[in-house]
């Protein structure tokens, strides 16, 4: 533990408790609905609980229909899949909805974004991220689509709550007809000024998703939504969630379905959870700006977001540390190394420490090009380039945002259940690691 050991660190403890990165935060309410699926038998994937959080979130985010499914990934599969099936027909039993065919998708994300689309036998082209909010660059994407005109299907990601360019991203899909899936699963409450007019994050795709794992402004330990305006789109997914079984006394199946549906002892967590959305995105907000006013003076930055047009849930704060303030750092297939450099850090450094003193942190997602799953997949730059490549018709190397963001970035503590007092202790941390 050379970290409590280290002279520039004296004076502080490690926590006896451990500081997480994000954990659930429950409040009591959560037990009644339980208690009531339980009291009621009412245990399995039917039930008051969902039929109430179905509701409720459809109003909440403002889309008509809204499906209860057993995870955010299961909901991105099915609208995937529901995209493909919309776009190029229905598929056979033993092929994907998108068989021999690209999607775009956002690059700096979790795998859960893009896999649906090898799910479905399709080709992720992934787009890469842009500084101003860490979300898919509309001029990237603006590119893929002179690469790629054939391609109709653009998955993108609100990273760590913050919403994405969509003014500049559907103005892009629509020029092109192609069609927007939102991975919102990080950012339910965040909200985007489309066209003027202040809108949920969730509701501006055809098909959207949104995530109830433990980790997320409200949890039910797990569990998904799939959110649309399309009554047809929600029947479907519906239907494909319970093993596709048709209205038949026997088992009847003429599609293939998945066992993809909410329990209602889940549902009952999240309806107790949803009167305490608004409570948790302005506990998000105070932990953000305390850090940003603590951080005043260091060579690093936030996690930025567009304070005209957005306004973000604040999930996860994050922080970049300045190009000429880090120190050496390099990573191998699933370890690190890095110098310690009197008045410079890096994520690494910074992580150790932290993890020194019982405190939780994270590197910035990893871009999917970048897993080794994925290296053969296509990848765009703002200037065209794929795959590090120079553009055809200009001698302009890529610059790849999204690897330049994973190398300097750190997702901060962000547990609401953090004190103003523990979250100075890291902040203290994180200072004394540029004093080394």
């Amino acid at each position: 533990m050379e970290y409590i050991d280290d002279p520039v660190f004296s004076g502080i403890t490690p926590f006896e408790k451990k500081i997480y990165l994000a954990s659930p935060t429950m409040h009591g309410d959560e037990q009644k609905w339980v208690n009531e699926a339980i009291r009621t038998n009412w245990v399995s994937t039917v039930g008051e609980n969902i039929n109430v959080i179905e509701k409720t979130v459809a109003e909440y985010v403002g889309v008509k229909h809204a499906v209860a499914l057993s995870s955010g990934t299961s909901a991105l599969h099915l609208a995937t899949k529901l995209a493909g099936e919309k776009l190029y027909g229905k598929a056979l039993p033993f092929e994907g909805t998108l068989r021999g065919k690209k999607v775009f998708c956002s690059d700096c994300t979790f795998g859960a974004s893009g896999n649906p689309i090898a799910y479905e036998d399709g080709e992720a082209v992934f787009i890469d991220t842009e500084y101003d909010t860490w979300n898919m660059c509309p001029k990237a994407l603006e590119k893929a689509f002179e690469l790629y005109p054939e391609v109709k299907l653009v998955i993108v990601v609100h990273l760590y709550g913050t919403p994405a360019k969509m003014n500049e991203i559907k103005a892009i899909c629509d020029r092109h007809g192609a069609m927007i899936i939102e991975d919102a699963a990080e950012s339910l409450g965040a909200e985007y000024k489309l066209n003027g007019e202040w809108v949920q994050t969730g509701s501006i795709g055809a098909f959207n998703c949104i995530s109830f794992n433990g980790n997320k402004i409200i949890t039910g330990s797990t569990g998904g939504m799939f959110l649309t305006d399309d009554s047809d789109a929600a029947m479907k997914v519906r239907k494909w969630s319970t093993q596709s079984r048709e209205d038949a006394v026997w088992y009847q199946h003429e599609e293939i379905g998945y066992n993809y549906r909410m329990s209602n002892i889940i549902a009952g967590i999240i309806r107790g959870q949803m009167f305490h959305l608004d409570e948790h995105i302005a506990q998000k907000k105070a932990l953000y700006e305390r850090y940003e006013e603590g951080f005043k003076g260091l060579p690093v930055k936030m996690n930025p977001w567009d304070k005209e047009n957005t306004r973000p849930n604040h999930w996860l704060s994050c922080m970049i540390i300045d190009r000429d303030a880090m120190t050496s750092q390099v990573r191998g297939k699933c370890d690190f190394l890095y110098r310690r450099e009197n008045g410079k850090s890096c994520p690494h450094a910074i992580l150790d420490a932290l993890k020194a003193f019982n405190v939780e942190g994270r590197p910035i997602c990893k871009p999917m090009h970048m897993q080794p799953i994925y290296t053969s997949n296509p990848f765009v730059t703002a200037n065209g380039s794929i795959r590090g490549k120079d553009t055809d018709h200009l001698n302009v190397p890529s610059v790849d945002v999204g690897a330049d963001i994973f190398q300097r970035g750190i997702c901060l503590p962000s547990d609401n259940k953090m004190t103003p007092e523990q979250q100075d202790v890291v902040i203290d941390i994180i200072r004394r690691c540029f004093e080394l």
